[in-house]
């Protein structure tokens, strides 16, 4: 854990925008390759850093941890360490979220499976809607929420409005949709965007917090010109979540073979995922043997 400190971590502009961009596409398994090479040389006996945290000026706290992100102004010193809501143990790893049905940021997973929910019902009548009404919690609102131009598919699976009018439209939301190609041949996402609203659900925003829910919740309600609507479509949980964990995972199977299939023969793809969901098998596996698998003669 030392280590990980020392080495700081990697910084959020590449989320945001006008500087979003395709690095966050691997930033997930850039940051566990650290963490299985840090791993790996404290158990060939890499010494810790006793003091990484609490080093007067050279420590995490005193370098990163300090001051205030907005104005670069030191904290309240009860302010300049870490304090945790609960102790430390397997929380994080029980409720790991898997990113199973969308090629998109996590907090617009339930807005496209509500979407695509819509679809069959709003498809033939694309020209009547009048506006699209979004229920979400602040951090969705805060991070994914943007009108405008969007400059590249990096851009565009961090807006929900965008993530929202392509399965509205198309009945579904792959990675190609992203493209600048598919996105500028197809007028009617921006159209559809245009007529979004986006607004807090005070509710979603605070199970969204809540360390027993952890919900990512969103609501998707289309109004057409005629005053009709569809009724309201709400989804709490996306199928990633711990809460859907038995609905989650053979689909998150499927989704591992059929990423495999894009690299590797038949033969070889059976291989790998049998020894995968074998545990005690794979356990039992050198690393060496185990990287074998994925080298393609």
């Amino acid at each position: 854990l030392s280590q990980a400190f020392v080495d700081g971590q990697a910084l959020r502009t590449y989320r945001h925008a006008p500087n979003a961009g395709s690095r966050k596409s691997w930033a997930a398994g850039d940051a566990t390759s650290r963490a299985v090479r840090l791993a790996m040389i404290t158990l060939a006996g890499e010494m810790g850093i006793p003091g990484v945290l609490t080093a007067p000026q050279w420590g995490f706290y005193d370098v990163l941890f300090s001051k205030t992100n907005k104005d670069q102004g030191l904290k309240p010193e009860g302010e300049r360490k870490f304090s945790l809501s609960q102790s430390y143990g397997s929380y994080v790893m029980e409720n790991v979220l898997f990113k199973i049905s969308f090629p998109a940021e996590f907090h617009s997973q339930t807005a496209c499976e509500a979407a695509v929910k819509l679809h069959p019902l709003v498809k033939d009548r694309l020209d009547q809607i009048s506006r699209i009404v979004i229920q979400t919690h602040e951090s969705a609102i805060r991070i994914i929420s943007k009108s405008g131009p969007l400059a590249n598919p990096a851009d565009r699976d961090h807006c929900i409005q965008y993530m929202v009018a392509v399965p509205l439209a198309f009945g579904d939301l792959v990675a190609e949709h992203y493209e600048d190609g598919f996105h500028q041949s197809n007028p009617i996402i921006d159209q559809l965007r245009e007529k979004m609203e986006v607004v807090e659900e005070p509710r979603y925003s605070r199970e969204y917090l809540e360390s027993d829910k952890r919900s990512i919740a969103n609501a998707i309600q289309v109004f057409f010109k005629d005053g009709s609507s569809t009724e309201r479509i709400e989804v709490e949980y996306p199928i990633g979540h711990r809460r859907r964990r038995a609905e989650g995972i053979p689909v998150l199977e499927k989704k591992f073979l059929s990423n495999l299939r894009t690299r590797f023969p038949e033969f070889r793809c059976q291989q790998i995922v049998e020894l995968c969901l074998d545990q005690t098998k794979l356990e039992g596996t050198p690393v060496s043997e185990f990287m074998d698998l994925f080298v393609i003669n």
